[in-house]
């Protein structure tokens, strides 16, 4: 088992930087990849960053230049630091995980925080 808590979400005006953080705890050891997804009101959950292990992260198109992925391994947890944020960025931010089985490794589980809202306002 794995237990993702995101921080960080709040209000923001346009423009203005938000870092959220996702703090991992259980097996972590067994966990292969890490992501940021969002999801606005009346829309699908899209992927905004991820990082598999020994990887360097990738972006959506649409966070590319204004968002970073980062980790701190001996915290136990990874960021994404929102810069020059729109409108547009308003959602729940999620942190997922995706966890390799420990008895079949090639069935993979996947844990998901409880989200922490983001909203772009001025």
């Amino acid at each position: 088992q794995v237990q993702l808590v995101e921080s960080g979400g709040g209000l923001v005006q346009p423009g203005g930087s938000l870092r959220l953080s996702c703090a991992a705890s259980g097996s972590i050891l067994s966990i292969k990849a890490m992501n940021w997804y969002r999801q606005a009101p009346g829309k699908q959950r899209e992927l905004v960053a991820g990082v598999s292990s020994g990887d360097n992260a990738a972006y959506a198109d649409f966070v590319k230049g204004r968002f970073t992925f980062s980790r701190d391994n001996a915290k136990n947890t990874v960021y994404l630091e929102m810069n020059n944020l729109k409108p547009e960025d308003t959602a729940v931010y999620y942190c997922n995980a995706v966890v390799r089985g420990l008895v079949d490794t090639s069935v993979t589980y996947e844990f998901w925080g409880q989200g922490t809202q983001v909203t772009v306002s001025s």
